[in-house]
């Protein structure tokens, strides 16, 4: 009986050992999950690393290129007195001092030009001219009023820039009365191109009418233009004058090849003028000096 009572004894001595065993295994389980549970929701969270885009980068290099170069081609252009499409700023002057031979005749003028605003300019063009044979043609011809108006800037989606040109030309002397010299005369016309980094191209029309009672006539004129930036601020130009008269016994009909070189020395440039006429085979050379203000 004392045996049996032992063994009774011994049993439950060892089920409450085995019951406490598993209780603190649930507990330490449970214990270790609530751990487990609180590191997963303070973790930082995870950042991918960072990786250079090429194609990002190439683009903000080139948006930063094109800025760079903006400004720089608009002053390149500012000063650029000879480009076909150049137009005098606001509150700007240019004075343009030349001098041709043709014919055994010498024509010095001179140019001035005013900007009143970005958009519209106002000029003044006289001209004397020395005759050295014997027909005495000396003295001073028309002198020119007119002006230049941009249309179009060549700014957004269109590149074209235009121009509307027009003027008269009044005074001349007696003595100078060939008809591109007439003391009455008027002219309109548009001018359009577009300008580059290294070139300009540029049409003009313009028609000219002479009222004159004995040598009344009217003549129009297509001219190309191209114009060269070269190195070392040297520039090179080449345009075509295509000239059709109304009355070709007063004024016949003309094919004008211009060429200039010349070289830019901040506002100021130095030009040589070549010119020849297909049909007469005649020879026309020039100076000019123009300096901006």
């Amino acid at each position: 009986m004392k045996k049996y009572l032992l063994v009774l004894c011994g049993l439950a001595i060892v089920n409450s050992a085995i019951a406490e065993d598993v209780v603190l295994s649930d507990t330490y389980a449970s214990d270790e999950d609530v751990t487990l549970t609180t590191n997963d929701i303070t973790e930082e969270p995870f950042v991918a690393s960072q990786t250079t885009n090429s194609y990002s980068d190439k683009t903000a290099n080139n948006s930063v290129i094109a800025q760079q170069i903006k400004p720089a081609f608009k002053n390149i252009l500012s000063s650029d007195l000879s480009d076909p499409l150049f137009l005098i700023q606001d509150n700007h002057f240019m004075f343009d001092t030349f001098a041709n031979y043709m014919d055994s005749k010498l024509r010095i003028g001179q140019y001035i030009g005013y900007g009143i605003n970005n958009n519209f300019v106002i000029h003044a063009n006289m001209l004397y001219q020395i005759d050295f044979t014997r027909n005495n043609e000396n003295g001073f011809s028309s002198t020119e009023f007119g002006g230049t108006y941009r249309m179009n800037h060549g700014n957004g989606d269109s590149r074209i820039i235009s121009d509307a040109l027009f003027g008269l030309k009044l005074w001349g002397s007696s003595h100078v009365r060939t008809p591109e010299y007439a003391d009455s005369s008027y002219y309109a016309g548009l001018r359009f191109g577009r300008q580059f980094a290294g070139l300009s191209l540029a049409g003009t029309v313009k028609s000219t009418w002479v009222f004159d009672d004995n040598r009344g006539l009217s003549y129009i004129d297509f001219i190309p233009e191209t114009y060269f930036r070269l190195k070392y601020d040297w520039r090179f130009g080449l345009g075509f004058d295509l000239r059709k008269s109304t009355n070709r016994h007063l004024l016949s009909n003309q094919e004008w090849m211009n060429i200039k070189l010349l070289r830019q020395y901040g506002n100021t440039q130095w030009i040589g003028r070549f010119d020849y006429e297909f049909e007469s085979e005649e020879i026309q050379i020039g100076l000019n000096i123009k300096i901006l203000f």
